[in-house]
């Protein structure tokens, strides 16, 4: 089981991935700002993994093979739903799966969904151009 310390690295390792997104970050980057040997992060990173919480890419860095890590789970933002048509619609009452006005069918959500879909491909794009940028 492991110490009280090592959960809370854990979870501070666990952090930093989540914030870094889409991109995530090298584990032989992630270690050096954590101060750990390449062992302890290995290990981290594994229970991470098997937690379900992070994925491990292999990839070729510099020439030396390492791992990006990338958080499976992301933080969800708000105001993501900020517009979405169903919090003032009028047919509330009337909406369900089988009723006269259906989600299934409904014109403004579909439209919602497919805006939302674009914005965050739009988001998508802009990180990966972003990361090419730096390298």
């Amino acid at each position: 089981m492991p110490s009280r310390r090592g959960e809370d690295l854990e979870y501070k390792v666990f952090r930093m991935i989540k914030n870094r997104g889409d991109k995530g970050i090298l584990q032989s980057q992630l270690w050096k700002r954590i101060k750990a040997t390449s062992r302890e992060g290995s290990r981290i990173s594994l229970r991470l993994e098997r937690a379900g919480l992070i994925e491990r890419r292999r990839e070729l860095h510099e020439g030396k093979w390492t791992y990006r890590l990338v958080a499976k789970k992301r933080a969800v933002n708000p105001l993501s739903i900020l517009d979405l048509p169903c919090a003032f619609c009028p047919n509330q009452d009337k909406c369900g799966l089988g009723g006269p006005v259906s989600p299934a069918s409904c014109p403004l959500l579909a439209q919602w969904v497919e805006k939302t879909a674009y914005e965050a491909s739009k988001g998508k794009v802009k990180a990966e151009v972003d990361e090419e940028l730096e390298a």
